[in-house]
């Protein structure tokens, strides 16, 4: 197995292209050599059913590998209980429309911890996807539920707290969004080893497996005292971190993720130059 690379939504290129629609992403991310689309539901799922079910069966047919982002408005920590139970009937829709684009994971943010201890919010974070782990499982669906670690110092999404509620259930995995990590340390990431502590805490808590088909996330992002700022693009110097040594160390531990670019609108391109500098250091 080789890793995977594709963009978060649609790029700036594909809105030029004429083409209408996410429908005809799967095609154009497969003419541009890549090999995954992550389908962005972070304002909500407007798609219709039969649409998300064409736009599935035509990655099926290319090879691409689908993943989904939840809506932004989901909130496993809310101090508010209605909120959190609601969170989990999108969780639910997320579900429905993710099996339907064929998505190995969906993605979902861990939440806030800006009113309450980074405790209690993992309490209320636990309780919710415990809720959530419930209702998928009676519903029957498969697609995994990705945890994702966070930008932002007062939400929760450290790795380590990614890590610790992926143990509550086989069903969870974690997301590593290196840009993010790296927003919200600022700036730790800096060497292959820092990249290699990552894969390795994580096959020690969860297990290699976890490690070997890991989904990722992947852009340079400006960050202040607080963490994350906003995405950048590949071209940024200032900002970390290097996508060329996170190339270098999936190649040489023969790790098989998916890592999903996103930059602010060069995602695909910047996906591309990814994918290469992977290709190259595979052959080195």
């Amino acid at each position: 197995m080789s890793a995977l690379f594709g963009p978060g939504g649609n790029c700036e290129e594909f809105a030029k292209s004429g083409l209408k629609g996410s429908l005809y992403a799967p095609q154009w991310v497969k003419d541009y050599g890549l090999d995954a689309y992550e389908y962005e539901a972070g304002r909500g799922i407007h798609a219709s059913p039969s649409l998300l079910a064409e736009m599935g069966e035509n990655a099926k047919r290319l090879g691409v590998n689908m993943s989904f982002h939840t809506p932004y408005f989901i909130s496993l920590s809310s101090v508010e209980k209605e909120k959190r139970v609601k969170s989990v009937g999108y969780i639910m829709e997320s579900a429905a429309a993710s099996e339907l684009l064929g998505a190995s994971v969906m993605v979902v943010h861990c939440g806030s911890c800006a009113k309450i201890t980074r405790e209690q919010a993992m309490e209320y974070a636990s309780e919710t996807l415990l809720m959530a782990d419930k209702a998928l499982k009676e519903s029957g669906f498969k697609v995994k539920l990705g945890i994702e670690t966070m930008g932002k110092i007062n939400q929760l999404g450290t790795l380590d707290e990614v890590l610790t509620l992926c143990t509550l259930s086989e069903n969870f995995v974690p997301v590593v969004d290196f840009g993010h990590l790296n927003a919200r340390t600022l700036g730790s990431i800096k060497t292959e080893a820092d990249y290699e502590y990552i894969f390795d805490e994580i096959s020690r808590r969860l297990g290699k497996e976890y490690t070997d088909t890991l989904h990722c996330h992947f852009s340079k992002i400006e960050y202040t005292g607080m963490g994350e700022k906003k995405h950048l693009t590949f071209e940024d110097e200032l900002y970390g971190p290097s996508p060329e040594a996170l190339a270098q160390v999936i190649a040489r531990k023969g790790l098989s993720p998916t890592i999903i670019c996103e930059s602010a609108g060069t995602q695909s391109y910047d996906a591309k130059i990814l994918k290469n500098e992977y290709e190259k250091a595979k052959n080195n």
